[in-house]
């Protein structure tokens, strides 16, 4: 990386003003919030809804609910009711809300596919009007998912990279390898003399589906099909059924064969997965760039563990230098709300994602989208991360492709783990969805 142009981060000029006239009074006693004192003029407290899905350990989603603690404390007028629904269920709970026109006040969505069922039924508000609180920090880049047709509908809190290799490097040494495999064939010969010396390959926790589709599948189908492939599925330029997509998910298919993945990866969410693989219990775990902070920053045992990209496949058309990632968590505000309501809202966004937010996510190892010089003292990791991510981005999958697809596939491959089907079932079954959809 050009240490003279070191980005990714943070920006903004400060924290904005304090919510008051947005939230005037209310001529209706039932909705005024006395304040005690007898003033009549008393500001009415206004209520927000709140979806998202940081229910889960990670450093990012205590950043998150922090900062929306103290909107509250510096906003006593408006106060966030939040309904946290874990990840793996999110998209499922969002996309019921937005068939009966439910949604929350504020929700967190994701770009592309899953952005543009609710824009078309326009079920969240255009924020356009807004933008110049973030134009000095956020590239086009970063808000191009969250813009249809020209408007903009949400803005970021962060980049995560999906398909992150974490690795024992004692445990590799044991088996020959000082550095991670560069080629397919040299990471099966790995995982072979891994198992042959009694140690579990990889640490998997498949329990809520998504691992194996978003951390595996987008960066193995991108090394075999290059990354202009599903985008290519829903133009119905190709399919899934073409021979370099079957030969992607036939690698979960391989290695689920030569036992790579323990036992109970099924059984086992996510954070058990980090976990096992952080007890010294595995020698590589697949997952996010954001579990860099538990895995190696905030961990006094992590400079015995090395971050690598899954390596090149023999024929692959993609470039295995890349790193697959999505610009994600976008605050988005529903359409139709009343005005004091919608000003709540758009002040909430306005504070929430800002500089000091994203400054308080970097302290923290987690990469944002926005473009800052990168602190001196930002944690050698983070750096580290940086540099391995920072040579071109894949798709992830789930950011292309629409969920009623997603969860077809994600059920195929998880039932690979457990040897029912084939490879060649599972982009059967991939392709009718995507023929099915209107």
């Amino acid at each position: 990386m050009n240490k003279t142009k070191k980005a990714a981060l943070l920006g903004m000029t400060g924290v904005l003003a304090l919510f008051t006239a947005a939230c005037g009074n209310s001529n209706s006693a039932d909705n005024a919030s006395g304040s005690g004192n007898g003033n009549e003029n008393a500001e009415e407290t206004v209520t927000l809804n709140m979806m998202h899905p940081w229910t889960s350990p990670n450093v990012d989603n205590e950043v998150y609910k922090a900062r929306i603690a103290k909107f509250e404390e510096e906003h006593p007028n408006i106060v966030i009711k939040q309904d946290g629904v874990p990840s793996a269920q999110y998209k499922t709970k969002l996309r019921t809300l937005a068939a009966a026109n439910n949604l929350a006040d504020i929700n967190v969505v994701w770009p592309g596919a899953d952005l543009e069922p609710l824009v078309e039924g326009s079920l969240v508000e255009p924020i356009d009007s807004l933008m110049d609180n973030w134009k000095a920090i956020l590239p086009e880049t970063a808000l191009a998912g969250f813009n249809i047709g020209g408007k903009q509908y949400a803005i970021p809190t962060k980049q995560t990279f999906v398909d992150i290799i974490y690795y024992n490097k004692d445990m590799f040494a044991q088996v020959g390898y000082t550095e991670f495999p560069d080629t397919y064939d040299k990471l099966i010969d790995a995982v072979k003399k891994l198992k042959a010396a009694g140690i579990t390959p990889i640490s998997l926790g498949n329990k809520e589906q998504w691992p194996l589709q978003s951390s595996y599948l987008s960066i193995i189908g991108d090394r075999f099909t290059g990354s202009d492939f599903l985008g290519k599925v829903m133009k119905k330029e190709a399919k899934f059924t073409d021979p370099d997509f079957v030969k992607a998910i036939s690698v979960i298919d391989e290695l689920t064969k030569l036992d790579a993945f323990n036992t109970d990866a099924n059984n086992m969410d996510s954070v058990q997965g980090q976990d096992y693989f952080i007890q010294g219990k595995a020698a590589m775990h697949i997952s996010s760039s954001t579990v860099d902070a538990r895995i190696r920053i905030n961990n006094d045992e992590g400079g015995k563990f090395g971050i690598a990209l899954f390596p090149s496949v023999n024929g692959g058309k993609g470039d295995p230098v890349k790193s697959a990632g999505v610009v994600q968590y976008g605050i988005a505000i529903k359409s139709g709300l009343d005005e004091k309501t919608k000003a709540a809202a758009e002040e909430f966004m306005k504070y929430f994602v800002s500089e000091d937010l994203y400054k308080e996510l970097i302290r923290n190892g987690v990469v944002v989208p926005a473009t800052v010089e990168i602190p001196e003292d930002a944690s050698p990791y983070l750096k580290e991360m940086l540099e391995l991510t920072s040579k071109g981005t894949a798709p992830v999958f789930d950011s292309i492709i629409p969920t009623q697809v997603v969860d077809v596939v994600q059920n195929g491959i998880q039932a690979l783990t457990v040897g029912r089907g084939t490879p060649e079932q599972v982009a059967k079954d991939a392709q009718e969805a995507v023929d099915q959809l209107n």
